[in-house]
């Protein structure tokens, strides 16, 4: 501690730190009001949501199983085309022939199917403890959304690998798309294409699965975190308790 203090009192130490060191929880806060960053945040949460018993971390769970599924799929992508022509190819010669390319696509296989678990596990477990209940109903919403987003990612991914069980698998979620009331048919046929499962099929669950589905899952997400800080906050407002 004395060699930072040593530091910061140096002529580069004081052209580095320019903020005076934050004693009171009244000049920590002002440091957090004061951030481009962080004043998008509350000062203060309560103590008891940061902890494994409240939540059992299944949304932290989520998310860094969500980054691994962005960081794995990055690198298939290098090795992946996406035509009935090479699509089977490609995934045989990524579990053959590209370095780590098994072990890589078994991350990205694994974290798809443990993410769509620990979403749901972290939605029943809210539900349990009566989160979506106000001021949080709104992110209760912003939940569901994001479960969705989930289990269309999941879904968009299972053709990519242009096998007989992911064309018969679409071939019958399509289908049943189609019947859902009002906008069944506009859902089948945005997923589709065509009339039936093909070239333009895979490259719309393509583009689907790597930009427009993590992108909004990511804006959704963002949203999502910033809102349960936020609620929080309210929260400890309306009902006390102790915080951070």
């Amino acid at each position: 501690m004395k060699v930072m203090d040593r530091m910061r009192q140096s002529t580069i130490g004081r052209s580095m730190f320019r903020v005076p060191d934050r004693v009171t929880e009244r000049d920590r806060a002002a440091g957090h009001w004061a951030n481009f960053l962080l004043h998008l945040y509350p000062v203060k949460v309560r103590r008891k949501e940061l902890t494994f018993g409240y939540s059992a971390f299944l949304g932290v769970s989520s998310l860094v199983l969500f980054v691994s599924l962005v960081v794995s799929g990055v690198y298939l992508m290098f090795f992946y085309v996406p035509s009935p022509g090479n699509a089977y190819g490609d995934i045989q010669n990524i579990q053959t022939s590209v370095a780590f390319g098994q072990y890589v696509r078994n991350v990205h296989r694994w974290a798809a199917h443990l993410m769509v678990i620990a979403v749901a596990a972290h939605m029943a477990k809210v539900f349990y403890r009566g989160a979506y209940k106000p001021p949080k109903e709104f992110n209760w919403v912003l939940g569901v959304i994001l479960l969705v987003l989930t289990l269309l990612l999941s879904f968009t991914g299972y053709l990519l690998p242009w096998d007989q069980l992911a064309y018969w698998a679409v071939t019958v979620g399509t289908s049943m798309a189609g019947y859902v009331p009002l906008i069944g048919d506009s859902v089948k046929q945005i997923l589709l294409g065509g009339p039936t499962v093909g070239s333009t099929t895979l490259l719309r669950f393509y583009v689907l699965h790597v930009a427009v589905l993590p992108l909004l899952l990511t804006g959704v997400l963002a949203f999502h975190l910033w809102r349960w800080r936020k609620d929080s906050m309210l929260q400890m407002d309306q009902q006390g308790g102790s915080d951070v």
